[in-house]
């Protein structure tokens, strides 16, 4: 017998599928990007508190990630991974079917393009909305990241795993504090899917429509390179000010004890760091979202065929 299943499950289904196979295999520097964005943040809250014993050390991508390898094992390159995949089942599903939903709603030109405005508007409500939905799983993949480099400075852990972390921001911030970094995290979300969904489509469709490509991996490798070039410029500083918020301590209300919100931290960064440290980590966010871009829309643009789908 036939399952009927309906095409915005299957297309669900298949980015969640294509979204878990790219973030496993770009993770490390997701993790790497994530410790280097807490780096000047160490010191200063150091210097607010008195001691000013405490050194920036600022190293670079390659020694973060050969420093995680060497102090704490090679397999913490892949500390955080389980919500973050969970966090993909979501979000990526969301994004994915939002966008295509609204596409089919705004309407295409007569030529076929898709307008720039439409695939803009578009992409920053689907990433908004998925983003909303599953900020929760990136709260603790951000404190799972980081878990291994307080036990480096003696601290204790504070989660031992997924449920565990849910579990303790719940008791300690209530249900609101699993939305702890919401409105960075949403705004981040919207640039980056502004940048990735909306570049992807437009020059996909404009290869297809001014030379001779097919709709084939060529044509779909060049749209996820321009895609996540795009995405990590414009989502870089969004990045910065959400890790910081988010892995940030908090009082008995649920309150971040050193930045009160995003334009706090923002204000606080830039005065402190400089302007430019709000792209600290844009190499491994982009040498990340290159791959992560490549390896997801070749995926995704493959599964989709195989099951019976037309191409994005």
């Amino acid at each position: 017998m036939k399952l009927d299943i309906p095409n915005s499950a299957v297309n669900y289904a298949v980015s969640a599928a294509a979204a878990t196979v790219a973030e496993t295999v770009t993770f490390p520097l997701d993790l790497t990007k994530t410790r280097l964005q807490i780096q000047g943040e160490v010191a200063s809250l150091a210097a607010n508190s008195g001691n000013n014993s405490t050194v920036l050390v600022k190293h670079g991508m390659v020694r973060v990630a050969f420093g995680v390898v060497k102090e704490e094992g090679l397999l913490k390159l892949w500390q955080g991974l389980p919500p973050a995949v969970y966090r993909h089942l979501i979000y990526t599903g969301f994004r994915m079917g939002t966008y295509e939903k609204l596409r089919e709603i705004l309407g295409r030109n007569p030529d076929g393009s898709f307008p720039v405005y439409k695939a803009v508007v578009g992409g920053l409500f689907a990433g908004s909305f998925a983003q909303f939905v599953a900020s929760p799983m990136d709260l603790v993949k951000v404190q799972m990241q980081m878990d291994g480099r307080r036990q480096m400075e003696g601290k204790p852990r504070r989660v031992n795993g997924v449920g565990h972390a849910l579990k303790n921001i719940i008791r300690t911030s209530g249900v609101r504090g699993l939305w702890a970094g919401w409105v960075p995290n949403v705004q981040r979300a919207a640039l980056v899917n502004m940048g990735d969904l909306a570049t992807y489509d437009i020059v996909k469709h404009s290869i297809l429509r001014n030379t001779s490509l097919e709709d084939n991996w060529v044509c779909h490798g060049l749209a996820s390179l321009c895609s996540g070039l795009a995405a990590a410029t414009l989502s870089t500083p969004a990045d910065v000010v959400k890790t910081r918020i988010m892995n940030q301590a908090r009082d008995k209300n649920g309150n971040g004890l050193y930045y009160k919100s995003s334009t706090d931290c923002l204000r606080k960064t830039i005065s402190k760091e400089g302007f430019f440290s709000l792209y600290k980590g844009f190499i491994p966010i982009w040498s990340r979202m290159a791959p992560w871009s490549l390896t997801f829309w070749l995926t995704c643009e493959e599964i989709r065929k195989l099951a019976g789908l037309s191409t994005f």
